[in-house]
């Protein structure tokens, strides 16, 4: 019989093998907690303040923008420096963006520019820590077990949404003592405190990673290095299909930034409700990657990813036109199920798709399309919804979701045949002659 030390991990939970992998996922849990719990304090304070949906989407946009200015430095840095400093350092500048946060609800402002301009911040070393976080991964688990820790990674990320939210609307409502109140550290300043203490646990975990990658790209920055990535995914029909359907399907079909209207005025709940719609996808999303976890997938890949990504704009068009909270949890919790399933496969294929010292610089270019897809996204929605209203804008936009999961099917070709989530299958498919279309 094995020893405790020999014996193989539990089925389904390989990538746990690995100390660092363990640790650094325990680091995520504390930063994405604090992070969600953020993002509803932010939409909460600036809605109090102004009452205006497109105001919800400068917040995105504010988010959005730093990914773009500075997507090309952000890739280089992380294949040319340590990837782990590079996220040390980006989460420091968290810290104090965090603290300026806790400042400016303290004093009570009502100048809503000072928290665009801290999210701007925020959004910049998001900019550089994305793309080196994500080409960290596959250094801190065996190949083989690769897309295990990308679904388990999806199901710690979706554990931290159920609870992050949530708890970002418990402790905005929560009630406090008159000392406490009487220094402004109420609603989003106590969510603040809490912003903070996990950013201080996260950085004190991933000191204590033992992997140490030095550089991945050894040569100088030139116009051709840093290009790098965007040649590599316009020559990969795999790459560039799963990245822009991600970002056209969330960039149209996206209702997070509009959640406040609809607990506010549609539904009528308050903060807490806010929560719970936040929180939905995310719970839907953690039930399907542990399955997925358990039970990984073999074979269609790609048939599977625009199945799912139909599935979830068909959900965003019930949400829009439902009336009754509950239904309205149920089908963001089905919508969170599917895009877990497209998720995997994407962050599979960006990963075994590419080249160690390439891992960098073309997630950096996911990055930008995920920042698209998100941020920009909520702009989007904002300014639609103040044009056509929430529940028109919604809807509309479930729609267009389906009509993209369509084309895209139809245009990619490779992707929509992949097959086996393994480097071996994927890989020799990128290499081709300079200015193969990336569409077939």
């Amino acid at each position: 019989m094995d020893s405790p030390a020999t014996r193989p991990p539990r089925r389904g939970m390989e990538a746990f093998a690995s100390r660092d992998f363990t640790r650094y996922q325990l680091a995520r849990v504390a930063v994405i907690l604090g992070a969600e719990a953020q993002a509803v304090a932010v939409a909460w304070q600036v809605y109090s303040i102004t009452h205006r949906a497109i105001d919800l989407g400068y917040t995105g946009l504010a988010l959005f923008l730093p990914g773009l200015f500075f997507l090309l430095p952000a890739g280089h840095v992380a294949d040319r420096f340590d990837r782990r400093h590079v996220i040390l350092w980006c989460y420091t500048l968290q810290v104090f963006c965090t603290a300026a946060l806790l400042a400016l609800a303290i004093r009570g402002t009502q100048h809503i520019l000072y928290v665009y301009a801290v999210l701007f911040l925020i959004g910049t070393g998001r900019a550089f820590s994305a793309p080196a976080s994500s080409a960290l991964i596959p250094h801190l688990v065996p190949e083989k077990h690769f897309v295990n820790a990308v679904t388990w990674g999806g199901a710690i990320w979706q554990l931290s949404n159920v609870t992050g939210p949530a708890l970002g609307g418990l402790l905005f409502t929560l009630p406090l003592g008159k000392r406490l109140v009487a220094v402004g550290l109420e609603g989003a300043g106590i969510v603040y405190v809490f912003t903070l203490l996990s950013l201080v646990w996260f950085l004190v975990l991933i000191l204590s990673l033992s992997v140490r990658l030095g550089r991945m790209e050894h040569r100088a920055a030139s116009l051709e290095v840093v290009l790098a990535g965007f040649k590599y995914v316009r020559n990969s029909p795999l790459l560039l299909g799963s990245m822009s359907l991600d970002l056209f399907v969330v960039l149209l079909g996206g209702a997070v930034a509009l959640m406040p209207i609809f607990a506010n005025e549609v539904l009528h709940t308050g903060p807490r409700g806010l929560g719970a719609l936040r929180a939905a996808p995310a719970i839907g999303a953690l039930g399907m990657s542990l399955t997925m976890a358990r039970f990984p997938i073999s074979r269609k890949a790609g048939k599977l990813m625009f199945v799912c990504v139909g599935i979830f704009g068909a959900c965003i068009v019930v949400f829009g036109l439902s009336r009754s909270l509950w239904l309205s949890l149920a089908v963001l919790a089905v919508s969170g199920a599917a895009d877990s399933i497209s998720v995997i496969i994407r962050g599979s294929l960006l990963q075994l798709a590419t080249p160690p010292e390439m891992r960098g610089r073309v997630s950096a270019v996911n990055s930008l399309f995920i920042g698209a897809s998100n941020e920009l996204g909520e702009f989007e929605s904002g300014l639609t919804a103040q044009w056509l209203g929430a529940v028109r804008a919604t809807v509309w936009g479930g729609i267009a979701s389906l009509a993209i999961a369509g084309i895209w099917a139809g245009s990619f070709r490779d992707l929509r045949q992949a097959d086996e989530l393994t480097a071996e299958a994927l890989r020799p498919k990128q290499k081709g002659p300079e200015g193969v279309s990336a569409v077939g």
